[in-house]
């Protein structure tokens, strides 16, 4: 075993009793599920369905729905396996409740502990591990490697700063990355990256994000908001974080000013935060209502609309022409989320220049007039009148955004030709080759 490996699988298994501790304070915080916890420590109530299982891991609610484009493609491509996925947070989780197909089962990943790790692999004994994650834990991995899983790194990318830091842990990581049997990149630098640091077989099969399904929406929900909204002017500031509330109500009173009757959405990235985002507005004296888990709609007098529901997001896209995407200017340092849902469903696309997370996709939109990046709540402002002044350039911004989703639709395919032969040995199709050995 690795040193450096050895010396992580130890530091965490005396660690026990602060991992527990660790949880507990989680699930006072609201940020874990306390009737699942066991889930996190490898243990779980679900039994192991019959025949081959195929375990998928995507940590966040980003990396959970485009590990959804996967899932059904796999599920329909072969018809007698099942899914196993895991994801990390309540949020993703309580996605997945609502989108996962049949013969699939969600769990939480177990931490990084190795006793942990190993009842997880004892138990649901996977015959192929898909990983959908910018975090790459140890202990997880070395467990892959040595029972001689098939595994790939799919929609993999790599910060600069990541890529930086494990420079420093070169031997580390390319013992982790040893046990992929591919990986496949989003970008050319982020496969420039994982080459650096020992990844083998790394491919550029571009972001699966982009072969997304549009967001959904029910037809009949979609049908009471616009009648409860009556033509009224109408934007969406999406998947806000901290301080970006408070930028849309500044923005929202200057804008009601020339465009009468204005109703902002807010659609936070934590639906939690919906009474706090309420009451921030009516600091600012802005008349705000929240949608809630009983689809309130909007009423004549509100000024701001707080989508505080999970899976929502494809309805308010749906319902406006003007998307502005979260986390490109909040507070924490921004990152981005991931505009091409907005895109697909003929939205105009505004973001801030905090993208970092999604800096490839964002430079590819602004370069084909895909979208509008703002470096000010005043540029913002000046953005959206305009749009909204403007029906002829909003137009031609709608269609720019959907053209250039339209015309990445094929990753999907690039993705699953390139797992195929990984997917013909864990089926045992072909034979593995010799060469696993344990990390």
């Amino acid at each position: 075993m690795n040193p450096f490996l050895g010396i992580y699988r130890l530091t965490m298994a005396l660690s026990t009793s602060a991992l527990e501790k660790m949880l507990d304070k989680r699930v006072n915080q609201g940020k874990e599920d306390r009737y699942r916890l066991q889930e996190r420590k490898g243990i779980t109530t679900q039994q192991r369905p019959p025949g081959k299982l195929v375990w998928l891991h995507a940590a966040s609610v980003g990396e959970a729905q485009s590990a959804l484009i996967l899932i059904n493609e796999i599920l329909d491509q072969h018809k007698d396996i099942h899914i196993l996925m895991t994801t990390g947070t309540l949020t993703s989780a309580r996605l997945m409740e609502q989108r996962l197909p049949e013969r699939t089962i969600h769990q939480f990943i177990p931490v990084d502990h190795p006793k942990w790790v190993e009842s997880f692999f004892n138990y649901w004994k996977p015959n192929m591990a898909l990983w959908m994650e910018s975090e790459l834990w140890p202990s997880m991995l070395y467990e892959v490697k040595k029972r001689k899983i098939p595994a790939a790194l799919i929609n993999a990318r790599m910060s600069m700063q990541s890529r930086t830091l494990w420079t420093f842990g070169y031997f580390l990581i390319a013992r982790m990355l040893s046990g992929f049997n591919v990986i496949l990149a989003q970008t050319g630098r982020d496969a420039g990256s994982f080459k650096s640091l020992g990844g083998k077989n790394v491919i550029n099969t571009g972001n699966l994000k982009y072969s997304a399904k549009p967001l959904s929406s029910e037809k009949e929900d979609l049908e009471q908001l616009q009648q409860a909204i009556n033509g009224r002017p109408v934007w969406v500031y999406a998947s806000t974080h901290n301080g970006e509330e408070e930028i849309a109500c500044r923005v929202h009173q200057i804008l009601k000013s020339t465009q009468e009757n204005l109703l902002t959405i807010i659609a936070p990235r934590h639906p939690e935060r919906g009474g706090h985002i309420a009451r921030l507005c009516r600091r600012f004296k802005v008349k705000a209502s929240q949608r809630t888990r009983i689809k309130k709609l909007p009423k004549p007098e509100d000024e701001i609309f707080v989508v505080d529901t999970i899976g929502e997001l494809g309805l308010f896209y749906h319902l406006t022409n003007i998307a502005c995407i979260g986390r490109s200017f909040s507070d924490d340092g921004g990152g981005g989320h991931n505009p091409i849902e907005a895109a697909q469903l003929n939205c105009a696309i505004l973001h801030g220049p905090k993208v970092q997370n999604f800096r490839d996709v964002y430079d590819e939109m602004d370069r084909a007039d895909a979208a509008v990046q703002f470096n000010s709540k005043e540029e913002l402002f000046y953005k959206l009148k305009e749009f909204m002044s403007d029906p002829a350039l909003m137009k031609q911004a709608q269609e720019k955004s959907l053209e250039f989703t339209k015309e990445k639709e094929r990753v999907l395919q690039t993705v699953m030709d390139n797992l195929a032969p990984v997917i013909d040995i864990a089926l045992g199709e072909e034979k593995a080759p010799e060469d696993s050995k344990a990390a």
